[in-house]
């Protein structure tokens, strides 16, 4: 069986289970269980934290895992990414009082606090600047407030939890996180089981990210009407009964769709409809 790590709480673990589940596979009922056997699928999924999951995948233990980018990096696994999942996205930056500082240069000779060390380390050495790190569980922000340190550096989503507490960001993002595919780095490429998973799983980000457009036009417009929704390859342009008609069929991005219906609707088309997608292969 393909064993597959997941995250068992936090913002990463809702998503994961929704995207899994779009994709055909069985997932736990309750947060209680740990392991999960979907042998339908061949799968068995494993219910961790999601930040030993790079380490767990690294051991070879288990095959594939799903975890955020920031906590693959700060693990030091010895583990790869291989498909972005889209969800659970945010900034990793550095933040502090109003005038403390305004890029990593600043922070020579001072102390910041993290819950990712790894990743800050790095960051810091890269930009030459020797500065000392302190590790932190939870929430950082009352680590200036308490004297542990000049700055943070912590995953800003919306950027509230800092004005609340009086800080500010600043300097350019220390890296862009969401939600990944992780497996053992130098483990094969093409492994079937995996492919097949990772199919499924981009089959899911198409699906999001596409409705199917279905509309009919007279034949003087469809070179038009198909410039708006060339599709992936070609659209479907089938013959009506209504001499002179033609009916199309094309995807088209989520996010465009009612602007192209619009403009479709101009054209002259009629009979305008999207469809959701809940599966594909491309």
């Amino acid at each position: 069986m393909l064993r597959i790590a997941v995250p068992n709480k936090g913002s990463l673990s809702a998503p994961a289970a929704a995207m899994l589940h779009e994709a055909g596979d069985r997932q736990r009922k309750e947060s209680k269980e740990l392991v999960m056997v979907d042998a339908a699928n061949g799968v068995e999924f494993f219910y961790l934290r999601p930040r030993d999951i790079a380490i767990y995948v690294s051991s070879g233990r288990l095959d594939i895992g799903i975890t955020g980018r920031d906590l693959l990096l700060d693990s030091g696994a010895n583990a790869e990414e291989i498909l972005q999942l889209g969800f659970a996205r945010s900034t990793f930056r550095y933040a502090g009082r109003p005038g403390t500082a305004t890029g990593v240069q600043d922070l020579a000779g001072r102390t910041v606090a993290t819950s990712y060390e790894g990743v800050v380390e790095k960051h810091l050495a890269d930009n030459g600047v020797d500065a000392s790190v302190v590790h932190l569980d939870g929430a950082v922000e009352t680590a200036i407030k308490l004297g542990v340190a000049d700055a943070i550096a912590d995953v800003v989503e919306t950027g509230t939890s800092l004005r609340n507490a009086g800080l500010e960001t600043f300097g350019e993002p220390i890296m862009e996180s969401e939600a990944v595919v992780v497996r053992r780095t130098g483990a094969d490429p093409e492994e079937p089981k995996v492919q097949q998973f990772l199919r499924r799983l981009q089959g899911v980000l198409v699906a999001r990210r596409y409705v199917m457009m279905d509309y009919d036009i007279r034949v003087e417009q469809v070179e038009r009407a198909v410039a708006l929704t060339p599709g992936l390859e070609s659209p479907t342009v089938s013959p009506l009964h209504h001499e002179g008609w033609v009916a199309v069929r094309a995807m088209v991005p989520t996010a465009d769709a009612q602007r192209i219906m619009d403009e479709l609707y101009d054209l002259g088309a009629r009979a305008i409809l999207t469809t959701g997608i809940h599966a594909a292969r491309l």
